[in-house]
């Protein structure tokens, strides 16, 4: 396989409410997708970079930029393309994480898509759905809390994960145990909000049952959360920090979490969050998949990854209607609390035409044969 060229489109998805975290509030969903075209087919690719760089380092407009200066001529010079070569056609380039992987995904879709094989039977699934979770952020009172809880329970869902942050952590996680008990699963997230000094404070969170508190320190700080685990009950369960199936070992052997979320894209990858889940499942590990709010194309290669078998906790794999009105893919439809993972090939989603339009800012298109 060649590439032929990479369509990058920009596109912009109103949220149904605004969704607060520690590190900001989103009002719409600016994402960077693309179009993977090579001489046997094409793929779609989505990047989960935000807008701005406050969840991580990486952000939209500097992963077009690396697709186009470096990234996409690093594919174009690669003789012999499938999702395998990907990786080590980019390594020169430092970082950037979340555009590789957005490229990567875009080439394994369309390898698989000229081979007529689903992701999920690529990836190694053992299921045809996958349990669903949701991410609740961060609400102006605890009476909205418990209201918005309520309707995702009614959805459906069969596992809450609220966002925290100084200010807003023992209070809620109470109020949602007094109000539902013990009939919700219940996670807490905190985006590297603490710090260590906080441990004895998290060590309230304890009388809750939690399933785990994810990332609630610094992503650096692997020793620190291997100090705070020993010194509160409730799972210490690493997001941020895990960038490659390497940092998963070293977190697991440091004895830094007992959980780990695998993020496709903040790891470079399907591919390596594969090497991640396996890692994970040698170590008893178990893992769930989160989400960046994926439109239904980064969505359908979730829940692939998901059916894997160490992936044993639910994730964040939403239903399309948690984050939006309107998808730029078929909706993704909770039932029974599962979502179906698609069997087409490839991703086994194709964005629909008068959608995708209807979200696009800007497109462009760089060919390979220009960037050699």
């Amino acid at each position: 396989m060649k590439l032929t060229g990479v369509e990058l489109r920009h596109i912009d998805m109103p949220l149904v409410a605004p969704f607060r975290t520690s590190f900001g509030t989103l009002t719409s969903r600016e994402a960077l997708l693309l179009r993977v075209v090579t001489d046997e087919g094409e793929g779609w690719g989505e990047c989960v970079a935000m807008a701005s760089p406050l969840y991580s380092s990486e952000y939209a407009d500097a992963a077009a930029d690396v697709l186009r200066r470096f990234l996409v001529p690093a594919l174009a010079r690669t003789d012999r393309l499938d999702a395998v070569a990907v990786a080590p056609a980019l390594a020169p380039v430092q970082g950037h994480r979340m555009a590789k992987a957005a490229l990567e995904m875009g080439v394994l879709d369309a390898e698989l898509r000229a081979a007529g094989r689903p992701l999920a039977r690529e990836l190694g699934a053992v299921r045809d759905r996958v349990a669903c979770g949701v991410s609740v952020g961060i609400m102006d009172s605890v009476p909205a809390l418990l209201d918005g809880v309520a309707g995702y329970l009614d959805a459906g869902y069969v596992r809450v994960k609220l966002k925290i942050e100084p200010g807003w952590d023992v209070e809620p996680v109470r109020a949602v145990r007094e109000r539902f008990g013990d009939a919700v699963a219940l996670q807490v997230d905190a985006n590297t909000a603490y710090t260590l000094a906080d441990a004895r404070h998290l060590a309230r969170l304890d009388s809750y049952d939690l399933l785990l508190i994810e990332q609630p320190l610094p992503e650096e700080d692997i020793l620190g959360h291997a100090d705070l685990a020993r010194q509160i009950r409730t799972p210490v369960c690493l997001d941020e920090s895990i960038t490659s199936a390497r940092a998963a070992a070293d977190a697991i052997r440091l004895k830094a979490c007992s959980v780990v979320n695998i993020k496709p894209g903040r790891v470079g990858g399907y591919l390596e969050a594969r090497r991640i889940h396996d890692v994970c499942v040698a170590h008893d590990v178990p893992v769930w998949c989160g989400g960046m709010l994926e439109t239904g194309l980064g969505r359908a290669a979730n829940l692939a990854l998901a059916a894997l078998p160490g992936f044993t906790l639910p994730g964040d794999t939403s239903g399309s209607d948690r984050y939006y009105r309107t998808d730029i893919t078929e909706p993704f439809v909770v039932r029974d609390g599962h979502l179906t993972v698609p069997t087409g090939p490839g991703i086994g989603v194709d964005p629909l035409d008068a959608e995708l339009e209807g979200v696009t800012r800007h497109v462009e298109w760089i060919s390979a044969r220009t960037v050699l």
